[in-house]
């Protein structure tokens, strides 16, 4: 996905992440994951795949430049900078296929594209790790999440009874066509366009005062 001119950046998670990604975990999941659960998929899961999205106003300077994600992270450490930590997404590779187990973003960010830009990426990453197809859950209830992952071809085979132990609510399973496919690579990157447009149209809004934050 190309950033190009955004206040935007996604880079690998890294542990020195992880107080700010469980921050918003703990504020939008009923049942958050813990700071030592993502501490062992960073350092023990070669399976595991994990980004996070950043708000860097003056990222769109350093697109394309050398060390950026050293330039990156060495500003970010510069300040409490917990705040620029927009949201963050995962897979599993499972075989031939990557299974996103979380996609989440600050609800004070939400409406902008930011999750589309997460799923974006994760499928640019997944393909890089020689994906075939992708696959995940989502709640039964939530339809705004299923618009979003049926607009980039993930269609729903399956259904989880009781999937979520927190309501007892039932899991959708989706999953997409081979992501490979000269078809949905025209899709995809359609989609990324269209996306990137948008984005560059919207205001740039300054961080939250206030952190929080996750979602699929």
């Amino acid at each position: 996905m190309n950033l190009e001119g955004l206040p935007y950046t996604v880079t690998s998670m890294q542990i020195e992440d992880v107080p700010a990604v469980t921050a918003i975990e703990r504020v939008v999941f009923t049942m958050p994951w813990s700071a030592n659960a993502f501490t062992y998929e960073l350092r023990n899961n070669p399976s595991s795949e994990y980004l996070v999205l950043w708000y860097l106003p003056w990222a769109h300077k350093l697109q394309g430049a050398k060390g950026l994600l050293r330039s990156v992270r060495r500003l970010l450490k510069s300040a409490r900078n917990d705040f620029a930590l927009l949201g963050y997404g995962g897979f599993w590779m499972m075989l031939e296929e990557a299974h996103i187990c979380t996609l989440a973003v600050q609800p004070e960010w939400r409406g902008r594209g930011l999750g589309e830009l997460l799923l974006a990426s994760l499928i640019e990453r997944a393909l890089e790790r020689k994906a075939e197809l992708i696959t995940l859950e989502a709640r039964a209830s939530n339809l705004t999440a299923q618009s979003l992952y049926s607009k980039y071809g993930f269609k729903t085979v399956g259904r989880r009874k009781g999937y979520y132990s927190d309501n007892g609510e039932d899991a959708l399973i989706m999953t997409t066509d081979p992501i490979a496919s000269s078809e949905y690579q025209r899709r995809y990157h359609e989609l990324a366009d269209a996306l990137q447009k948008r984005l560059l149209a919207l205001p740039d809004l300054p961080p939250p005062v206030e952190q929080s934050q996750r979602t699929p």
